[in-house]
Formats: C-alpha cells, structure tokens, sequence
C-alpha cells in the first residue's frame, strides 16, 4: 500500500513539473516572435523540441500514470467507498479539483499543439495568467490532503480568493517592471 502511494506521489509530482515548466516555455515561444527572422526561427525550434521532450516524455506519462495509481489506491484503501460520508467530503471536492486539473492539462495540449504549429493565439501576458492555475490547483488539493475535514470551506475559499489576488498583482508587477 505504501509503495502504491508513493508511486501515485512521485507521479502527482512529475506531472505537476511538467504543468509549471510547460507554460514557461509558451511563455519564451512566444516572445521569440518578436525577434529577428533567422533568430526567431532557431529559438522557435528550439522551444519546440523542448516543448514536446517535456510534454510526451514526462507530463503526459507523469498524467497517466497519476490516473492509474489514485484510482487503484481508493480502490485499495476502501475509500471509494466513502466518498459520499459525511467525513470524507474533503476526498470528493479533492476529486473535482483533480478533474478540473485534467481539464487545465488538455487546455494546455491545446497550447501546445498550437505552438508547435506556429499558431501563438496568446500573448506572453495570457500566458503568464494561465501559468499560475497550476498553482492554485496545487495549494487547493494538497491543503484538501493534508488538512482533510478540519478545513473550513468558507476559509478555504476566501484563501483561494486572497491567493489568485496576489498571484494576479505579482504578475502585473511583473509586467510593470519589465517595461521599465
């Protein structure tokens, strides 16, 4: 059992690198646009082999392998069970936000078959903004883990609020700074 959890960790973990450092690289793709032709096009491809050594050969795997190792470690533990229990609220909401980090992950695929097109369908801003989801998901499934029933809802959400605040005033500071 316990061999199963640390491979559904190790796995959560490599997925999650492959979701942080991927928008980077839209990030960086994208600003080569702006550069000269000839440098342009060796950046370019240059992203791109990046893009798709990290997408195929550790996000994507990373993915399917958390989805193998959680459903066999609720199935496992009994949990699945006891997903509707008053007491195990936390593992439901856990699981909606696992579902909506899956739909983050395919919105990011789309990026990513985009890019690798040569379609950049948003500017480095954008992309700055959707890199930080990651986190958010981050912190709202790990505190659902760890701090289970003891989280209050109504905090949990004013925390995420507060979060998704900072998170957006650091990236306009950002592009403040930058144009400086």
């Amino acid at each position: 059992m316990l061999y199963l959890k640390a491979l559904h960790i190790i796995f959560i973990v490599t997925w999650f690198a492959g979701m942080f450092y991927i928008p980077r690289l839209f990030i960086y793709n994208t600003e080569a646009t702006d550069k000269t032709p000839e440098v342009r096009a060796a950046l370019q491809a240059q992203f791109t082999l990046m893009m798709k050594r990290l997408w195929y050969g550790i996000t994507w795997p990373s993915a399917i392998l958390t989805l193998i190792f959680g459903p066999w470690l609720l199935i496992e533990m009994g949990w699945w069970q006891l997903i509707f229990e008053p007491s195990f609220r936390w593992l439901l909401l856990k699981l909606i936000f696992v579902i909506a980090l899956y739909a983050y992950h395919f919105s990011l695929h789309v990026i990513f078959k985009q890019q690798c097109a040569g379609v950049f369908r948003f500017t480095s801003q954008q992309l700055r903004v959707w890199n930080e989801v990651a986190t958010i998901f981050l912190i709202a499934i790990v505190m659902l883990v760890v701090v289970k029933q003891e989280m209050s809802l109504v905090w949990a959400l004013i925390g995420l609020a507060v979060l998704m605040a900072l998170l957006m005033s650091a990236i306009r500071l950002y592009k403040y700074w930058r144009k400086q």
